[in-house]
């Protein structure tokens, strides 16, 4: 129940700190992406305050704690390296958060507001998923035989 309500809790809190930096509104996020045009700049401050917590807060836990208040180990990026599934998830992700000014945190955050474009995004999103399960695991089977 404790991991749950912790759960709960952060993403009330991400979602929060979502809508008040402006992260969910699309005008403002394309703004802040059209750096040829009328650019924005606020977000660059979200951005870096979300970079040094993140930074701060991997140093001071990961030094202070052995092991999480929730979890068995922590979970924590070991690789490295760049392929091609990488560089084609970060190109789409670009492109889609570029089209509509959404990424997915923000888009679940602002399921709210109720918006019919934000519903249709969400779905997109989903089938988009799901493709690309259904295209990995096809390709690793064929990769595979047996």
């Amino acid at each position: 129940m404790k991991k749950l309500l912790s759960v709960l809790l952060s993403g009330i809190l991400f979602g929060a700190g979502l809508a008040s930096s402006g992260m969910t509104d699309t005008s403002k996020v394309i703004g802040f992406l059209d750096v040829f045009g009328e650019w924005d700049p606020d977000l660059l401050f979200v951005m870096g305050a979300a970079v040094l917590t993140t930074y701060i807060g991997f140093k001071f836990v990961l030094t202070a704690r052995e092991e999480p208040l929730f979890g068995e180990v922590f979970s924590v990026p070991t690789r490295s390296d760049v392929d091609v599934k990488l560089v084609s998830g970060a190109s789409l992700f670009g492109v889609g958060w570029g089209l509509y000014g959404y990424c997915p945190g923000p888009a679940f955050a602002s399921i709210i507001y109720l918006s019919p474009m934000t519903v249709a995004f969400l779905l997109s999103m989903f089938v988009g998923m799901a493709i690309g399960e259904y295209l990995e695991n096809r390709l690793a089977n064929v990769a595979t035989p047996g």
